[in-house]
């Protein structure tokens, strides 16, 4: 991949649009939500894509975070960063089907009744799987071609709102009497997924010198893409009383008609296929780099001839498929759980990387060992704001952060299994490198 379509991809791991920020409005109102977008970027974008642009540039292996926290930490830690990271991607992976599936169901409603619904789902996980099997270069062109068609009804939108006039003053300080922390837990969830263009390192073009530059350009895109419709809608005076997930379609066509909300629908669907068929190249190569590594059946490693883990992408969506029909706040408390604690992992590994190898190669550093040290503490704050808001969410008839906690705990025992199964092999080249070579 070149630098343009891994920007677009990696803008796809992440954000997907606009398309999920609504339940942030209806929970917080519009300077609240203004608020919160626009410190996140600040408190959890640029640290990660900082820490991100070091790791890559120092390490540009395949499999990404997975190595560097193994050569940081050694093989438990590495596999425990492996571990947390795929069992999230299953709880994370169900949300953009169904994301797919509402905004299809709002074009055409029969075609998502009843099973129908799950069926597109599994179709759609289908699809991606199939458009990942042509390779790392097919995936990021593609997602540039989506990138332009996801976001050209929202920039209609922004203009019809500042031709429509200032009413900003009717609902700029509203507040809705929704949850804030639900505002605060969904703007975690559009804002994370920064470390998954990593795993991909060994299929990027001059990765030393890209990945720094995707890191920062798609944050900048991200926060521009959640910020700019947000002003636009205020300055319209549009009011945010019951702002819900699929909400863009009622705002354009009250600004432009049922031709632009039919666009925002459609262009909602696209969202939900981006995100997944770019998440896809990302996750399915650390069962490819564990299993090289001698951490799981060799045959997960197998490739077809554009380099593709077929195997991998096959036991992936089969995993995927079966978590398809939690609910929205479900999926959202285990993944954030599950993901931060990997990120954690991987900000520990950034300063732990600064000490053990002093002389490595940085052509690109996160600033001085102060702020190497330092740079996880914002994200790790609001990690554990949202361990203490899941307090109350339930998921297989347990508090989500139990739940969390037993899917972290099985780890250690997965590791041991695999050394006991598997780790008579030698460990690839990749994550013993002396110099990321």
């Amino acid at each position: 991949m070149r630098l343009v379509p891994l920007i677009a991809a990696t803008y796809f791991m992440v954000s997907g649009g606009p398309y999920g920020i609504e339940d942030i409005l209806g929970g917080a109102g519009y300077t609240k939500a203004l608020l919160i977008l626009l410190l996140f970027p600040f408190l959890w974008s640029f640290p990660t894509a900082l820490m991100l642009g070091e790791l890559t540039s120092a390490i540009p292996a395949e499999g990404g975070f997975y190595v560097w926290v193994r050569r940081a930490m050694g093989p438990f830690w590495g596999y425990q960063e492996a571990w947390l990271s795929l069992t999230a991607s299953i709880f994370d992976m169900a949300i953009y089907p169904t994301l797919f599936v509402l905004y299809l169901g709002k074009l055409f409603p029969a075609w998502t009744a009843g099973s129908r619904g799950i069926a597109w789902e599994i179709a759609l996980v289908a699809a991606c799987c199939l458009w990942n099997l042509c390779g790392a270069p097919a995936v990021g062109e593609g997602s540039v071609t989506l990138f332009i068609l996801l976001l050209a009804p929202f920039v209609v939108l922004i203009v019809l709102s500042f031709f429509h006039g200032p009413h900003w003053h009717n609902h700029i300080g509203s507040f809705t009497g929704g949850s804030i922390s639900t505002a605060v837990i969904v703007a975690l969830w559009n804002y994370m997924g920064w470390d998954n263009a990593s795993t991909v390192a060994g299929e990027v073009e001059n990765p030393r010198r890209n990945y720094p530059l995707a890191m920062l350009a798609a944050a900048a895109l991200v926060a521009i893409s959640y910020v700019l419709p947000v002003v636009a809608i205020a300055y319209a005076g549009i009011p945010v009383n019951q702002f819900t997930t699929g909400s863009w379609t009622d705002t354009a066509r009250s600004l432009g008609g049922p031709l632009l909300a039919a666009a925002v629908v459609l262009c909602g669907t696209i969202s939900g296929l981006g995100m997944f068929n770019a998440l896809v190249m990302s996750y399915t190569r650390l069962p490819m780099v564990l299993a090289q590594d001698g951490m799981l059946p060799a045959w997960l490693a197998l490739k077809n001839k554009r380099g593709v883990p077929w195997a991998a992408i096959i036991v992936c969506g089969m995993f995927w498929a079966a978590a398809l029909g939690f609910r929205f706040e479900e999926l959202i408390s285990i993944d954030l759980i599950l993901y931060g604690s990997s990120l954690l992992l991987e900000f520990i590994a950034l300063a732990v990387l600064r000490f053990k190898e002093p002389d490595l190669p940085r052509p690109f550093r996160a600033g001085n060992l102060f702020m190497a040290c330092t740079l996880g503490i914002p994200p790790a704050l609001l990690i554990g704001y949202v361990m203490y808001s899941a307090r109350d969410e339930r998921m297989a008839h347990m508090p989500a952060l139990l739940f969390g906690f037993l899917i972290a705990l099985a780890g250690p025992i997965f590791y041991w299994f695999s050394r006991k199964r598997w780790g008579h092999k030698t460990i690839t080249e990749s994550a013993l490198a002396p110099s990321g070579d």
